[in-house]
């Protein structure tokens, strides 16, 4: 299939011995999937042309989350395969937990006790970043459901990414860049959504993340670290990197060596399917091409 004929959300790809593995969240209808059941694979050789989706994890017996399987990524650690995941549950919070497999087509199974975010927050779109020292961390949105103003933290990782170590650290805010607005018009809220890190060739440390330029237009924003580390500061462009409705990107590069953002719009359902723009690195950040 054509990737126009796949429905998903946060568009996160795997490059692994010459295959793509492409996984996001489900969309059923006119919204992204609340009941959970499972999560899916899509492969390719070319980004043209893509299997049909794989389930790579199924829900287990009396697994604690039963809705909102939403933004899995995957990404290879010490010879296996993990997959960030943010889970709900009508009696527990959203948060981000990790799974584990042999494959990058799964199955994936869990290896943390529930979320490793915090579980008194409602949290979401977890994902990996590994210091200079060789340290894991997961870095995280604190929803702008329960706090407003949403922000973005880093917490440390055990090696085998079972289980957090000490305290979150919150790195920004939605609002601290001047261009973020309320997602919506009727209700103030300040989203923080995918974060993604990525080491630039200068040495640089960026992070996409996406918010709202205008109630309903969902962008895709780059921060960069003056330390060159997690811990920040992070300093934001003046605009954002994409602004016509689609976000929630990461970027990684093509057989050819190309650099690519892959994000999904629009952000509206049914509408929103996975989209590839070029772009490449500048001193300061990245540039569309």
């Amino acid at each position: 299939m054509k990737m126009q004929d796949i429905h998903i959300r946060d568009p996160f790809i795997l490059v692994e011995d010459g295959v793509y593995y492409m996984y996001g969240s489900r969309c059923l209808g006119t919204g992204f999937s609340f009941v959970g059941t499972g999560l899916d694979v899509y492969t390719s050789t070319d980004l043209e042309n893509w299997s049909e989706a794989h389930e790579c994890f199924t829900r287990p017996e009396n697994f604690w989350s039963d809705r909102d399987f939403w933004a899995p990524e995957v990404h290879k650690w010490k010879g296996a395969f993990y997959m960030f995941v943010s889970f709900c549950a009508e009696n527990a919070n959203r948060g981000t937990q990790i799974l584990r497999a042999e494959s990058p087509m799964g199955p994936f199974l869990p290896i943390s006790d529930g979320p490793v975010t915090p579980r008194e927050w409602m949290c979401l779109d977890g994902t990996l970043y590994v210091d200079k020292n060789g340290d894991p961390w997961i870095v995280f949105c604190h929803e702008w459901v329960q706090i407003t103003n949403g922000t973005v933290c880093a917490l440390r990782l055990t090696d085998d990414l079972s289980a957090a170590v000490g305290e979150p650290i919150t790195l920004f805010a939605a609002k601290d860049p001047a261009w973020v607005t309320s997602h919506s018009e009727t209700t103030e809220g300040y989203v923080t959504d995918g974060p993604f890190l990525w080491r630039a060739e200068n040495g640089k440390l960026h992070m996409l993340w996406s918010s709202f330029s205008a109630p309903g237009c969902y962008a895709e924003a780059v921060a960069t670290s003056e330390s060159g580390e997690i811990t920040g500061p992070w300093v934001h462009a003046e605009q954002p990197l994409f602004a016509k409705d689609g976000g929630h990107g990461m970027l990684f590069r093509d057989l050819a060596g190309d650099l690519l953002l892959s994000l999904h719009r629009p952000n509206h359902s049914p509408m929103e399917r996975p989209c590839l723009i070029p772009v490449r690195e500048t001193e300061d950040g990245f540039a569309l091409v």
